[in-house]
């Protein structure tokens, strides 16, 4: 991205950070459909549980810009995935090990930008090879390891994030020694799955999580040389927005390990397959499963 982009949108994020009500608790998310749910579950929760306004800014792209407005103050947290920000923000090596990837970014975040990494909500949403059914049970594939021999026939569809990211494209290719048939097809998430069906591509770089996985029949290639790191996903908050609203902690604290992948992949299926409402699915899920149980208005 041009320097003159970075700075410009920096400048903007700051500005408008100098109009924040200063009771108000502003939530951020991703441009794809489980940050726009988890975005939309911080917002509710932290509205019922500190009774305080709460505004939504999602779709801000991805990692960079999410990041770059909690610096400035334009959000105050957002949910992000501990192997991200390893290596796309922190840019460190990383082990294998959920608990050690966690404490590394949670010590990173807090040294180098003074943002504190909640606990993990209770899923992995690591990154998913994702080919057709009937392409798995032809080919007779269930392992990326078994990939290499068929992929130079492959057309791969990825998200815009992951050519670039050192836990992404590049890595995989190496690690798994693959040749696909041509240069990967870079497009909106949410296009991915769109994409495969109608065999513009024959695998994608999709999420664990994606709800459409299952709804369409697709298989998801096991990571057999464990490449990928653990996506543990965990509220990023400011320090100063602990500080200044109090319950605010203690609110994203309860949300540790309430919500499964199962959880995840089902609140995805009914945005994603089902057309629902996000906001009206995310309340329905705090209301059945997250402490108080009180319904949330939706408006």
């Amino acid at each position: 991205m041009d320097r003159r982009l970075f700075l410009s949108t920096g400048l903007a994020l700051l500005a408008s950070s100098c109009f924040r009500r200063r009771d108000e608790i502003v939530v951020g998310s991703k441009n794809f459909t489980e940050q726009l749910i988890l975005g939309e579950l911080l917002a509710q929760y932290l509205g019922l549980r500190c009774d305080i306004p709460v505004e939504g800014r999602f779709y801000l792209a991805g990692t960079y810009i999410c990041h770059q407005a909690l610096l400035a103050g334009r959000i105050d947290s957002y949910v992000e995935y501990t192997g991200t920000a390893l290596a796309a923000v922190l840019k460190e090596k990383y082990s294998g090990d959920p608990a050690a990837v966690y404490d590394q970014v949670k010590t990173g975040y807090k040294q180098r930008f003074n943002l504190d990494v909640m606990p993990p909500l209770g899923f992995n949403n690591s990154f998913a090879i994702v080919v057709r059914g009937e392409d798995a049970r032809r080919m007779g594939i269930t392992k990326l390891s078994e990939l290499g021999h068929y992929a130079r026939q492959m057309k791969l569809g990825v998200g815009y994030e992951f050519l670039e990211r050192r836990d992404g494209y590049a890595g995989l290719v190496q690690t798994y020694g693959l040749q696909f048939a041509e240069a990967p097809r870079v497009m909106d998430l949410g296009l991915l799955y769109r994409a495969l069906e109608n065999r513009s591509v024959d695998i994608v770089a999709g999420s664990n999580t994606d709800g459409l996985i299952e709804a369409l029949g697709l298989v998801v290639l096991d990571d057999d040389k464990h490449y990928f790191p653990p996506y543990d996903a965990v509220p990023i908050v400011r320090s100063k927005t602990l500080q200044r609203i109090s319950c605010v902690g203690s609110a994203l604290a309860a949300l540790a390990g309430k919500i499964t992948a199962d959880d995840m992949r089902k609140m995805n299926y009914a945005v994603d397959g089902g057309k629902q409402d996000a906001k009206m699915v995310t309340s329905q899920f705090i209301e059945s499963k997250l402490p108080p149980g009180s319904s949330v208005p939706i408006s």
